[in-house]
């Protein structure tokens, strides 16, 4: 007679994990989210609709979705040079570029943002020299770009990174010596298995950006119509005490994160049923 021996799991039992799992995501997300849609209920639809809809609104929306993909676009390619060059060369100086990497993640947002602003005004280290280009950063969109990247740069290398150092060289030299050009070896033996972990790097910088409030608004400038974000907005409202108008952006909000988000992981999925049948 056989006996069926049950696994025993180093971590307490399901029930007790998955009841501590429901408490905490409801105390951490769902109650705070809930909360939201509550108070957004107070409105009727035409009022919702309404302030959703306004044009002051329109606007922030239309630069904090532009201005976090185009930030997180750039930190995917230049995301996965920089994870590039720290996996593939040794070089003096590699730990403190490393460490580098991780500043945005240490420093507070609001000194970021300061800091952006000194280097990119008029008269500062950076911006001096893009003014006699004819090129403005500070108070413009293009600001606003630059915090989105600066703060968004992390994700895609400490995401790309292991990847990078999981792929075996060996594969590539064989790739070469069988005569595949540099691209053909990216573009078969590399990208396959970093692609998917780009796309997620992408997604986290993206939702990131989306939300980031303090080192956006001091190089933003905070012009409404032209530099002013939808968090800052969000903000605005509730000095203004009107807080169901403030969740009522943050429902609108939420529901596009969730269905870009949505259609980020559809990609992933696909990149990785695409790549990984190479």
């Amino acid at each position: 007679m056989a006996v069926v021996l049950k696994r025993r799991s180093i971590l307490p039992g399901f029930g007790l994990a998955m009841g501590f799992s429901v408490l905490y995501l409801s105390l951490v997300v769902l109650v705070p989210l809930s909360t939201v849609v509550l108070k957004t209920a107070t409105l009727s639809w035409d009022q919702f609709w309404q302030t959703i809809t306004a044009p002051r609104v329109l606007a922030s929306y239309q630069l904090s979705f532009g201005a976090s993909f185009v930030g997180a676009l750039i930190n995917a390619f230049f995301g996965l040079v920089v994870a590039w060059v720290l996996v593939r060369y040794d070089f003096p100086g590699k730990r403190i570029v490393d460490g580098l990497v991780d500043l945005p993640f240490a420093l507070p947002t609001a000194v970021a943002g300061i800091a952006l602003t000194a280097a990119y005004s008029g008269n500062g280290w950076i911006g001096q020299y893009l003014e006699t280009l004819g090129i403005k950063a500070a108070f413009t969109p293009l600001g606003v770009v630059i915090a989105l990247t600066f703060i968004g740069l992390p994700f895609v290398v400490r995401t790309v990174q292991p990847v990078l150092q999981d792929v075996d060289q060996e594969v590539e030299e064989a790739a070469a010596i069988l005569g595949a050009r540099r691209w053909q070896t990216f573009s078969r033996v590399i990208l396959p298995p970093v692609l998917p972990a780009v796309l997620t790097g992408f997604t986290l910088a993206f939702s990131r950006a989306l939300g980031e409030y303090g080192s956006v608004v001091f190089i933003a400038g905070n012009m409404p119509m032209r530099t002013e974000i939808t968090p800052l907005l969000i903000v605005t409202k509730l000095e203004q005490f009107d807080y169901a108008g403030a969740t009522a952006i943050a429902l609108a909000m939420l529901v596009a994160s969730f269905v870009l988000l949505l259609l980020m992981n559809l990609l992933q999925w696909w990149s990785r049923r695409r790549y990984g049948a190479l």
